[in-house]
């Protein structure tokens, strides 16, 4: 095994080719629910709610950091480091509501998609969101991890359609810039719940279980990598890739949900459109006042960030189940080498897709995910802490101070934000 010091120039100097589980789970937080979100505050709140994402962009990556470390210096995803220092009624308590709570995330998601591609070419919005779903399933399936997370890779750049987005309509930008960074605060209960759908939205539990997973992966991808316990010399390099992917990834994801909630206020906002429960509601609220190009990026966006996500939710949904119940698992195994793992990532997604069926409001079910996730992150936020600091899980490379700083106030900063959330409800 070479030591980090005697890796070629060049190979250092790849570091960019090396942005992957930050990179992406940063843009899979950006999915059409989160749109959503996104869209309502900017509709609602105009420009007093750009603050948000920037306050939550060091907390967002202070807890990332730590679950991506979990899973690179271990060596195992967070479900099966639970499972190994807590107690067992803990791990399925955070395990089953994880699975509820994204199983309803890809309801919606697939349905928005569905609805998206109805507005731009017309049809069944139903079919499409069966074949969003199908597709995604089969690419989960049956591409390996190594060429699977490529063109995930490459779904992340659907997320600069928002950017975009935001320079085909006129911003004023010194006055977002106030508004940004000294924004008129409300204590009414409907500007309190959007900022905690803010903050759920951006700081979610599939995110965690994702990141420190993928980190698994790409050790185990890599013949040269060994967790990091057991191979201290590779650690340097590791560690700050880490950093690097993680400050991008969610720098991306935070910038893009700037845009949006930017694009949402300077239109719709200032034109007196409010209620936006749905990322299709936006962008067809956007074709008479920004014009038929943004509806068309606005919409394109959608099911591009949605063929993301749904992996994303489906996968993290399936280490957690396996990482509880010790199957095997990987993106990389051949689904008849990790059945059950795979039997989850497919009962998720049908489910999913079934829900787009029933009679079940997908605006209320979307908000009771939510609150499931609210709920669970904490406690899951907090086992995290307790972990990144444990000498027999982390060795050496128990976290910083600065780290503990930033990964506890991001946890603070959920905890009373599900506290206001319940007390709103």
């Amino acid at each position: 095994m070479p030591n980090v010091e005697t890796v070629p120039p060049d190979r250092e100097a790849s570091w960019l080719k090396k942005l992957g589980p930050g990179l992406i789970t940063g843009a899979a937080d950006d999915d059409p629910s989160g749109i959503a979100t996104y869209s309502q505050a900017g509709a609602q709140f105009g420009f007093n709610m750009l603050w948000t994402v920037l306050f939550t962009y060091p907390l967002m990556v202070g807890i990332q950091v730590v679950s991506a470390r979990i899973g690179r210096v271990s060596g195992h995803g967070l479900a099966t480091n639970i499972r190994r220092h807590y107690p067992a009624w803990l791990l399925y308590s955070v395990v089953g509501l994880l699975l509820i709570a994204n199983t309803i995330n890809i309801a919606a998601d697939v349905s928005a998609m569905g609805e998206a591609l109805k507005l731009i070419v017309g049809g069944p919005a139903q079919l499409y969101a069966v074949a969003f779903g199908v597709i995604s399933l089969v690419l989960q399936v049956f591409i390996p991890y190594r060429r699977y997370v490529r063109i995930l890779k490459w779904l992340t750049l659907a997320l600069l359609a928002y950017v975009a987005t935001a320079f085909v309509v006129h911003i004023p930008w010194s006055r977002v810039l106030v508004s940004a960074l000294a924004p008129h605060m409300s204590w009414k209960p409907e500007y309190i719940t959007t900022v905690v759908a803010v903050f759920g939205t951006t700081i979610s539990p599939y995110l965690f279980f994702w990141q420190a997973s993928q980190e698994v992966e790409d050790q185990l991808a890599d013949p040269r990598a060994q967790p990091l316990i057991r191979a201290p010399h590779q650690a340097k390099a590791n560690l700050r890739r880490i950093k690097i992917d993680t400050y991008v990834g969610m720098g991306f994801s935070n910038l893009v949900a700037f845009f949006i909630i930017l694009t949402t206020a300077v239109t719709l906002n200032l034109h007196g459109i409010t209620d936006i429960q749905t990322s299709a509601q936006a962008a067809t609220a956007l074709r008479p006042i920004a014009g038929e190009f943004a509806f068309l990026l606005f919409s394109a966006g959608i099911i591009g960030t949605g063929l993301l996500a749904i992996p994303v939710l489906a996968g993290s949904s399936a280490y957690a189940m396996a990482g509880a119940f010790e199957w095997k698992n990987s993106l990389e195994r051949t689904p008849m080498r990790a059945k059950q793992f795979y039997g989850i990532i497919a009962i998720s997604t049908v489910i999913g897709i079934a829900l787009g069926f029933t009679s079940i409001d997908p605006i209320k079910a979307l908000y009771w995910s939510a609150v499931i996730n609210g709920v669970i992150s904490v406690p899951i936020m907090v086992v995290m802490m307790l972990m990144a600091v444990r000498p027999e899980i982390m060795g050496k490379f128990v976290i910083t101070p600065k780290l503990r700083v930033m990964g506890w106030l991001a946890t603070l900063m959920m905890a009373a934000a599900v506290a206001a959330m319940l007390l709103t409800l």
